[in-house]
C-alpha cells in the first residue's frame, strides 16, 4: 500500500506578492498572442518574451509569457489561470509543433463552456472532487459550491476559481533557465475554503527540454490544498484522438470510484485491472470497445475513458520521482512526468466533443491526455489518504517536471 504523505513542510512563511481577479461579462479586447508563424521565427536561444494578450472589460491586462530554449523548444503560458497556454517540441525529424489544446486568444479562455475543459490552468484551491460539496476540519464543516455538473460534487476549488484568476507575474531565473512565477492572494472562505492563502506558481523551461513546475503556498488559518496543472497533452497534434499514445504510470495501485466520480476510499491494487499501466499499453487497447466483453476482465470495470487518480511508487516530498510517460509513435514525440506528488490523475478528454476550436482545430472525443500530478480528490473526507491539511507556519510545497524527448 502507498505510503503515507503531507503535502506541507514546517517552513518560515515568505511573503509573496498577491492579486486576485473576479470574471466579468466577457467584452474582451486586445491584442492576439504570437501566432504560430511568429513562434516558429523565434531564435533558438534560453530567453524569455512578454506581449500583451489581451484585456478584460474592467481595464485588467493580461499577459503572455514566452520561453525558449536553444533546441527550439517553445512555452507559452497567459496570466489569466496562470495557464500553460502553448507548448511546442520537436518531433523525431526536428520539427516542432503543438502538443497541448488551447487558445490564441483571451476571448475564448474566458468564454464558457458547457464542460469547462481548464485547458492549461494552475488548479486551486483544491484540484479535483470534492464530494458533496463539504468537508471537516477541526471540528468545523466547511460547505462548498457544486459545480461538478451533473455530480453532486465541488470540481477544482468551485465556480469562479483561480483558473479564472488574473494573477501576478514575474519574470525569473532559476539554475540559469528562464521561467515566470506567478502570484495570488484566495481571501478566506474564497469558495467556502477557510483561512488567507497566498500562492506561487512557477514555471522554468530548461536546455534537456524539462519543463518545471513549482507550487508554494501559505495560509494564516487551517485550510485544505491541492494543485495541479491541467494541461491535455496530444504528442501527435491538437485536433486528433490520443488512442494510439503509448502510456506507462508508476503505480501498483489506484483509488476507484463511484457512480459520481468520488473515490470510495479503498485503495486498491491495478494487478489484473484496466488501471494496470506498469508497463507500456496503448490507450485503445483499454477501453470498452476493445473488449467486446470476451476479456476475463469483469466488463463492468472497463472504462470508455479514463479518469482516475493512480496511487504513485516511491513517491517522497523531497525528491522528485518517475510517474508516467507517454509515447506517439508518429512523431516520435515522449513526454516523461516527474513530481513530489503522491497522486496523478489521467484523463482522457471524455467531456470533449468536438464543438471546442482552439489551436489545430476541433478538440474530438479523446482528443487529449492529462497528467494531473496532484493529492488524491476527496482527500478531507477521507483520512485513510495523504492529508492536504496546511496549518499557519507551515509551507506547502510541491515539485512536477515535464520532460520531452524523442523516440
Amino acid at each position: 500500500m502507498p505510503q503515507q504523505l503531507n503535502s506541507v513542510r514546517k517552513l518560515s512563511r515568505r511573503t509573496f506578492l498577491a492579486a486576485s481577479g473576479v470574471a466579468a461579462a466577457w467584452a474582451i479586447t486586445g491584442c492576439k498572442s504570437m501566432s504560430g508563424t511568429d513562434v516558429s521565427s523565434l531564435p533558438k536561444k534560453s530567453a524569455m518574451y512578454k506581449a500583451l494578450f489581451g484585456t478584460l472589460p474592467d481595464g485588467r491586462k493580461v499577459y503572455q509569457y514566452t520561453l525558449t530554449n536553444s533546441n527550439g523548444m517553445i512555452v507559452q503560458l497567459i496570466t489569466y489561470g496562470a495557464r500553460l497556454q502553448r507548448i511546442q517540441a520537436a518531433d523525431r525529424n526536428g520539427t516542432p509543433g503543438d502538443v497541448i489544446l488551447g487558445f490564441d486568444n483571451l476571448a475564448s479562455y474566458a468564454t464558457h463552456h458547457a464542460m469547462d475543459p481548464y485547458f492549461g490552468a494552475t488548479i486551486g484551491r483544491y484540484a479535483n472532487r470534492i464530494a458533496n460539496g463539504k468537508f471537516t476540519l477541526n471540528g468545523t464543516t466547511y460547505h462548498l459550491p457544486i459545480n461538478d455538473t451533473p455530480y453532486p460534487n465541488t470540481l477544482h476549488g468551485g465556480p469562479h476559481s483561480w483558473d479564472q484568476k488574473v494573477w501576478t507575474a514575474t519574470e525569473v531565473t532559476e539554475l540559469g533557465a528562464p521561467g515566470v512565477r506567478f502570484n495570488l492572494f484566495s481571501p478566506a472562505m474564497e469558495n467556502g475554503f477557510p483561512g488567507d492563502v497566498e500562492v506561487a506558481a512557477t514555471y522554468t523551461l530548461n536546455e534537456k527540454n524539462e519543463l518545471h513546475v513549482h507550487f508554494r503556498a501559505n495560509t494564516d488559518a487551517p485550510t485544505v490544498i491541492n494543485m495541479c496543472n491541467h494541461a491535455y497533452f496530444n504528442l501527435n497534434k491538437p485536433g486528433t484522438r490520443v488512442l494510439d499514445h503509448v502510456v506507462t504510470i508508476n503505480a501498483d495501485h489506484y483509488t476507484p470510484v463511484n457512480k459520481v466520480l468520488i473515490p470510495t476510499g479503498k485503495i486498491a491494487p491495478v494487478a489484473g485491472t484496466p488501471y494496470d499501466f506498469r508497463k507500456p499499453v496503448q490507450l485503445s487497447t483499454r477501453l470498452k470497445p476493445a473488449y467486446h466483453g470476451t476479456s476475463n476482465i469483469a466488463f463492468d470495470e472497463v472504462p470508455y475513458g479514463y479518469d482516475m487518480n493512480w496511487c504513485l511508487n516511491n513517491q517522497d516530498e523531497t525528491k522528485l520521482a518517475f510517474a508516467a510517460r507517454i509515447q506517439e509513435a508518429k512523431t516520435g514525440r515522449v513526454l516523461d512526468c516527474y513530481t513530489t506528488q503522491p497522486g496523478i490523475q489521467v484523463y482522457t478528454g471524455n467531456f470533449l466533443n468536438g464543438k471546442i476550436k482552439g489551436i489545430g482545430g476541433h478538440y474530438p472525443y479523446h482528443g487529449a491526455i492529462t497528467l494531473e500530478t496532484q493529492h488524491y480528490p476527496n482527500s478531507p473526507n477521507q483520512p485513510n489518504f495523504p492529508s492536504t491539511v496546511l496549518n499557519p507556519g507551515e509551507a506547502y510545497f510541491q515539485r512536477t517536471v515535464y520532460k520531452f524527448s524523442t523516440m
